[in-house]
């Protein structure tokens, strides 16, 4: 019930700034803390909720490659990729990170305070870029695995940390200048030309 309160007393608190921001016309400020303060509730209410439903899709959807290719195996309802190789089994446990939960919620917050959409467009920008982002992930997943396949256990490192997250990060850049800056660019005024025509 404490917890609760407080929540309440900070979702009030969090309304009532925007509201000043918005009355104000500081467009900025009130995207800025409108989409932290969204993105700050929504990991509080939902994180604990859909990061293991999300963590399985991503496994499950990373298992349909491994059965296509042969290549690994995945037990969605575990989380886990199991892989084998010249050096022996390893198996992968898709957790928080893997999941893309926190990528998911921030894209959310963002698209939810940006000022270059209506709400219409808003939530078909939301769910084509859950979709990007789950896909992401399992491209992600999918190189890991096959590089792990193909060199061994020792390429754990270099495959997860390094490659992995370069492929994701570049797909999450792609992503947010397709959403973000495009659509900003293409609002925008480059300037205006008037003539007079008047006769002498």
């Amino acid at each position: 019930m404490q917890h609760f309160t407080i929540v309440l007393l900070l979702l009030l608190l969090w309304g009532y700034i925007l509201s000043v921001f918005k009355r104000r016309g500081m467009s900025f400020f009130y995207f800025m803390v409108g989409a932290v303060g969204l993105f700050a509730f929504s990991f509080f209410m939902f994180q604990p909720v859909f990061t293991a439903p999300l963590a399985k899709l991503v496994c499950y959807l990373t298992g349909l490659v491994g059965r296509v290719t042969g290549f690994f195996k995945a037990y969605a309802s575990y989380g886990v990729l199991f892989i084998e190789n010249t050096n022996g089994p390893i198996s992968l446990y898709v957790d928080f990170e893997c999941a893309g939960i926190v990528e998911v919620l921030v894209f959310i917050a963002l698209v939810g305070f940006f000022f270059a959409y209506d709400w219409k467009e808003k939530l078909g920008v939301i769910f084509s870029g859950f979709v990007w982002i789950v896909f992401s992930n399992v491209l992600r997943l999918t190189i890991i695995c096959c590089i792990i396949r193909w060199f061994g256990n020792e390429s754990y490192y270099i495959a997860h940390t390094i490659i992995g997250r370069i492929v994701f990060y570049v797909l999450s850049i792609l992503l947010y200048f397709l959403v973000f800056t495009k659509r900003q660019i293409r609002q925008q005024r480059v300037g205006e030309f008037d003539y007079d025509v008047t006769n002498n």
